[in-house]
C-alpha cells in the first residue's frame, strides 16, 4: 500500500527557517507545507498591497524559498504554502524570480486566489456572526475579507502538475489534505478518509507545537533539545492510516500526550470540527506509540461539509498607544503603582480622549489580575499604560505621558518605550459557498 509523508515547515509567519531546511534534506518527505497565514495577518497584508500592488504577500517568502526551494527542487518535493496572503499572484511570480535566479531549471508554480470576497460583503445581508449585524453596515471600516477555501483548488493544481503551490486564505487542514486526496485518488466526498486527512493537518498546522514546543514545561513536561525542534512529518496510506513523527536526531519528541495536546488545539466540538472539506469527528481519535518519535492515530471519521466558507473578516478599529516602563530594587511595587496613579490623573488633566485603557503592572496583574493571591515582593515591574482611540494623534499622546515618568517621578524609572498603531480587529461571517470561485494561475520557471 502506498504511503506518503508530509512535512510541516512552519507553523505561523515567522516562524523558525532551519527546522524546514532539515526536513527537506533529511525528512525523506514528498511533500512541504508552509502554514504562515494566521487571521490578523491576512488584514495587515491586504493593507500592504493597498500600499504597493507588488506586495501583500508573506515578508519571510523570499528568505524561505532561497533556503529550501533548491533543496526540495533536488529532491522532488512539492512546496504547499499559503504565503501568497493577500497577493498569491506576486508571490508565486516572485518564487519564479528566486528558481530562475537560482538556476533551478524547469518549475511550475500556480497562484490560488478567490477568496478575497470583500467588495460581494460591503454589499451583502450575511451577517457577522459575532454582532448579528450585516456585513454592508461595516463597509467604510472593512479592510479585508477572505473565505477559508478547501483542498479542491490545490487538487487540481497537483494534478496539472504544479511543483509549488502558493494560495492565499485556504483552511490550514486543507493544505496537508490537497496531497493526500491528490496522490490517493480519494473521492472528496469519502467523508471518514477526508476527516483522517484533515485530522493529519490539524495535527501538523502549528509545527513545533506537535512536537513538543509549546508542550514543555521543565520539571513536568520535559522535552530535550528545544534549541534545535524539529517539525513534524506524518506518514499517511492510502487507507487514511496515519503516523506522526518527526526527522530523527533532531530535537523535540513525539509522544502521545503531545498529540493529544495539539488535536485538542482549537477544537471546539470534538465530535463537530468544521472546515470547508469536512465535518471531522475527533471524539473517537486514538494515539498509540508504535516506536520512539512514532505515534500511530486512529478513530477519525467524518460527515458531509457545510454549505458555507467561514470568512475572516478585517476592519479598522481605531488606533493604539501604549506607553511601558520599569521599577526596580526595594519598592518597586509601590512605585510602579504610583506611575500607574500619576499616568492615570494624567490622562485626565490632559483631556486625552480614549473609548478604553489599560493600566497593568506586568509580573503582578496584566494577566490574571487579582484572582491569585498575593505573591512575595517583586524586585522588578514592568509598568504597561494602553488605550484605544479614535485618531492616531490620540493614541501617541499615551505614550508620551508614560515617558515623562523619566523625569517627573516616581524615582528610577528606566527602559521607558512608547508606541502608536492603527488596529486591525477581526470578526467572521459565513458565506454561501457557491459564491467564491478559486482561480488558479500557473507560471513557469
Amino acid at each position: 500500500m502506498r504511503t506518503i509523508r508530509i512535512g510541516s515547515g512552519a507553523g505561523y509567519s515567522g516562524d523558525r527557517i532551519e527546522p524546514a531546511v532539515e526536513l527537506a534534506e533529511k525528512g525523506n518527505i514528498n511533500y512541504l507545507v508552509f502554514e504562515c497565514l494566521a487571521e490578523r495577518t491576512i488584514a495587515i497584508a491586504q493593507n500592504a498591497k493597498l500600499n504597493d500592488p507588488t506586495k501583500g504577500y508573506d515578508p519571510l517568502l523570499v528568505e524561505r524559498f532561497e533556503a529550501v526551494l533548491p533543496i526540495c527542487k533536488k529532491n522532488g518535493i512539492k512546496i504547499i504554502t499559503n504565503m501568497g496572503a493577500a497577493n498569491p499572484q506576486a508571490g508565486a511570480a516572485k518564487v519564479r524570480e528566486i528558481a530562475t535566479r537560482l538556476g533551478l531549471g524547469k518549475l511550475k508554480i500556480a497562484a490560488i486566489s478567490g477568496d478575497d470576497v470583500v467588495e460581494a460583503l460591503k454589499v451583502s445581508d450575511t451577517k457577522i456572526l459575532e454582532t448579528g449585524a450585516p456585513a454592508s453596515s461595516m463597509a467604510d471600516v472593512l479592510v479585508s475579507a477572505n473565505a477559508y477555501v478547501g483542498a479542491a483548488p490545490m487538487v487540481e493544481a497537483l494534478a496539472n502538475g504544479a511543483d509549488v503551490i502558493i494560495t492565499g486564505r485556504v483552511a490550514d487542514p486543507s493544505m496537508f489534505l490537497a496531497p493526500q486526496i491528490h496522490e490517493f485518488g480519494w473521492s472528496q466526498d469519502d467523508w471518514d478518509k477526508i476527516g483522517k486527512g484533515t485530522a493529519v493537518g490539524h495535527l501538523l498546522e502549528c509545527g513545533g507545537q506537535v512536537t513538543g514546543g509549546y508542550y514543555a514545561e521543565p520539571g513536568k513536561k520535559d522535552v530535550a533539545d528545544l534549541a534545535r525542534l524539529g517539525f513534524p512529518i506524518a506518514e499517511v496510506s492510502e487507507d487514511g492510516a496515519i503516523v506522526i513523527t518527526k526527522v530523527e536526531g533532531s530535537g523535540g519528541k513525539v509522544t502521545e500526550h503531545t498529540c493529544k495536546e495539539q488535536i485538542l488545539y482549537e477544537v471546539h466540538d470534538p465530535k463537530t470540527y468544521l472546515t470547508p472539506d469536512v465535518t471531522a469527528d475527533f471524539s473517537q481519535i486514538t494515539f498509540t506509540e508504535i516506536a520512539p518519535n512514532r505515534i500511530k492515530v486512529d478513530g477519525v471519521t467524518g460527515r458531509a461539509r457545510t454549505d458555507t466558507f467561514k470568512v475572516s473578516v478585517g476592519y479598522n478599529d481605531g488606533y493604539m498607544g501604549e506607553g511601558q516602563i520599569s521599577y526596580a530594587g526595594p519598592g518597586a511595587l509601590a512605585r510602579a503603582q504610583l506611575a500607574l496613579d500619576i499616568v492615570r490623573e494624567r490622562l485626565k488633566i490632559t483631556g486625552v480622549k480614549a473609548n478604553e485603557l489599560r493600566f497593568d503592572l506586568i509580573g503582578v496583574n496584566s494577566i490574571h489580575a487579582d484572582v491569585l493571591a498575593p505573591a512575595p515582593e517583586p524586585t522588578e515591574v514592568r509598568v504597561r499604560v494602553t488605550g484605544r482611540c479614535d485618531s492616531m494623534k490620540e493614541a501617541v499622546r499615551i505614550g508620551n505621558e508614560v515617558e515623562t515618568l523619566y523625569t517627573n517621578g516616581p524615582a528610577s524609572g528606566g527602559g521607558a518605550t512608547k508606541s502608536a498603531k492603527q488596529v486591525v480587529a477581526m470578526l467572521s461571517a459565513l458565506f454561501p459557498r457557491d459564491k467564491v470561485v478559486p482561480v488558479i494561475e500557473y507560471l513557469e520557471a
